[in-house]
């Protein structure tokens, strides 16, 4: 992998958004005891989001069983799954007001189902509190077929797994356990039990791929039945996790984005700070990327 470039471009430098929202936002997350992938994966977007009073959750805990080269998120054992997270994630979901809610996890390998059951009670408690839309972010679950098809059950608005890179890169940044060919047999079997459910999935670009071997990614994903897709930039989160091989340019995303509307993705978000979850909720409800600055921007 090649070394990473030692400055950061203008294009990927933000301000500090102003408002007291980021500050209520905080207070109501530490307040539940609840994790944000926001805060454990160090997004660059948090005090943005924060600010709109809006946050992706993180359940499961806190501590990953993986050990994956791009994420920051804390690894080891986790401890054991709180039966009351379900019901502090929908009281945040009801108190920040959110029409549209993420819900992603850490990875639990030690749990025989992924956490899908665990994930099924969030989306039902959710429902429960308030009418958001709920958008889910599981693992893959390590390739349980029953733990998808409970988790397909629960019908959430949207499916995200994020298929993260392309192929080749696979083993090299998300490690041995992950398979590229279930990943996109997820796609497939959430289509074919639930057609209703808008399946989505993200990428990040700047780990080594070429725009050739994204372009056959996008493919795949699309004829796997994705219907919305993310690419953003990126970034180190620390230096213990791989480098940054290249910046990708807002032009080239702004192909990139181009090229997948055109290989049938119903929407599309392409741009050097874009996150799988950020502004989810426009893409959800339909709403399309006006324009190539929204892009650059993050939107």
């Amino acid at each position: 992998m090649p070394n990473r470039p030692q400055q950061l471009p203008r294009w990927l430098k933000r301000t500090v958004p102003k408002g007291g929202g980021g500050q209520f936002t905080a207070g109501v997350i530490r307040r539940l005891g609840l994790a944000t992938v926001c805060d454990h994966a160090r997004c660059p977007n948090r005090m943005e989001c924060y600010a709109g009073k809006t946050a992706t959750f993180m359940i499961l805990g806190d501590i990953c069983t993986r050990s994956c080269q791009f994420c920051g998120v804390a690894k080891g054992k986790p401890r054991p799954v709180d039966p009351d997270e379900p019901r502090r994630v929908a009281e945040a979901a009801r108190e920040l007001g959110l029409r549209h809610i993420v819900i992603t996890c850490v990875t639990r390998d030690d749990l025989p189902d992924g956490g899908a059951e665990h994930f099924c009670q969030t989306v039902a408690a959710v429902r429960r509190a308030c009418g958001a839309t709920v958008e889910v972010l599981p693992s893959d679950l390590g390739g349980n077929r029953d733990a998808l098809d409970r988790l397909i059950e629960a019908a959430p608005d949207v499916y995200n797994h994020n298929v993260e890179t392309v192929p080749r890169l696979f083993r090299e940044v998300r490690g041995p356990k992950p398979d590229y060919r279930w990943t996109l047999a997820m796609f497939r079997r959430i289509k074919r039990a639930n057609p209703a459910i808008r399946t989505k999935t993200g990428m990040m670009l700047g780990l080594g791929e070429t725009c050739e071997e994204v372009l056959d990614t996008l493919a795949d994903l699309s004829d796997a039945g994705c219907e919305f897709v993310t690419l953003g930039q990126y970034l180190q989160p620390s230096p213990a996790q791989t480098p940054v091989a290249r910046y990708v340019p807002p032009e080239e995303f702004d192909a990139l984005g181009r090229a997948a509307e055109r290989l049938g993705f119903a929407q599309v978000a392409a741009g050097p700070l874009v996150r799988s979850s950020y502004h989810a909720r426009e893409m959800a409800e339909g709403r399309r990327q006006a324009e190539s600055g929204e892009r650059k921007a993050g939107a």
